[in-house]
């Protein structure tokens, strides 16, 4: 089944129980439909959990599970996925800017593998033509006529078979969404490194979920945190002539000259410039490889909880 495909029967699930998950569902102007997981309703985790899925069009798991940050009790969101390409990397990555007057928000999604026009296609192919939509945007407002119709056409499809799902970032639903990266960062770091991502056959990944934050700038500082100093990732390769050696130290976050501190004081350093930040950051603090042939296993970097006190209650 194609992503799309996938991503649309997760949908009209969402929306058959949509008061238990407090979503909404509301008419585009201009064509196409916008299911609000936060913006102006209340949204909350389970909305998130499902958010997280549709990014991966429905080929991993999104768990939550008890855990801690510094020792205060914090949720940890677990992800895995036996097709970690597709859904990580063809799906769920947030590759797309959609701007239009004063609206701006990153797509993530499978509509991405529909238009296929990012770069990081003609590496990982898995691009499909199909007749509707669906994709997943980090905002609080409804994407204007002229934006449903730029997907659209991206997408060779009409307006109204255009689906987006909305959650801000300082949200329940947004928050989450964004921590369920975790494996996704690990692969498109690798996929920057060179590594065959062909020889990833399973993943899994946690964070931790943040405080909710005062607003979406706050919000952004707490989930990158989430991921560059609370993520855990563990990747089951097939490395025949055990490229993870010379690859692996790069991998996790702790590469990065702008390791160490918030990235809330790495974003205001930068005057909130995200392409002036080291890109070798957004990364997870720990990565792990399981070779499947030899039985190897190979650890990278670690997390800092010291850093994520400061970051999450502080």
């Amino acid at each position: 089944m194609r992503l799309n495909d996938r991503a649309h029967a997760l949908v009209e699930g969402l929306l058959a129980r949509a008061e238990e998950y407090r979503v909404e569902v509301t008419d585009l102007e201009g064509g196409g439909r916008m299911i609000d997981c936060g913006a102006k309703v209340p949204g909350g985790l389970r909305a998130g959990v499902e958010l997280a899925r549709v990014c991966m069009a429905g080929l991993g798991d999104v768990t939550i599970a008890p855990g801690d940050v510094d020792g205060v009790p914090c949720p940890i969101i677990q992800v895995l996925t036996d097709h970690p390409v597709a859904a990580c990397l063809a799906s769920q990555y947030a590759g797309w800017q959609l701007s239009e007057g004063k609206f701006f928000a990153m797509g993530s999604g499978p509509m991405r593998a529909a238009a296929g026009r990012e770069e990081l296609y003609a590496k990982i192919g898995r691009t499909e033509k199909t007749r509707a939509v669906v994709g997943v945007l980090e905002t609080r407002k409804a994407p204007p006529p002229a934006i449903v119709a730029k997907v659209a056409e991206a997408c060779g499809v009409t307006s109204d078979a255009v689906t987006f799902l909305v959650a801000p970032t300082a949200s329940l639903a947004g928050g989450l969404q964004i921590v369920a990266r975790s494996v996704e960062t690990a692969l498109h770091k690798l996929l920057e490194l060179g590594f065959d991502l062909d020889r990833v056959v399973s993943a899994h990944g946690s964070a931790p979920l943040p405080p909710m934050a005062r607003d979406d700038l706050a919000a952004i500082g707490r989930t990158n945190d989430a991921i560059l100093y609370g993520a855990r990732v563990v990747l089951f390769v097939n490395d025949p002539d055990d490229s993870v050696v010379t690859i692996g130290p790069k991998v996790p976050s702790s590469s990065s000259r702008d390791h160490g501190s918030p990235f809330a004081e790495v974003f205001a350093r930068y005057n909130y410039d995200f392409y002036a930040v080291d890109p070798l950051l957004f990364s997870p603090a720990e990565i792990v490889f399981q070779d499947l042939r030899s039985g190897r296993v190979q650890r990278f970097g670690e997390t800092r909880p010291d850093v994520l006190a400061r970051s999450f209650f502080s």
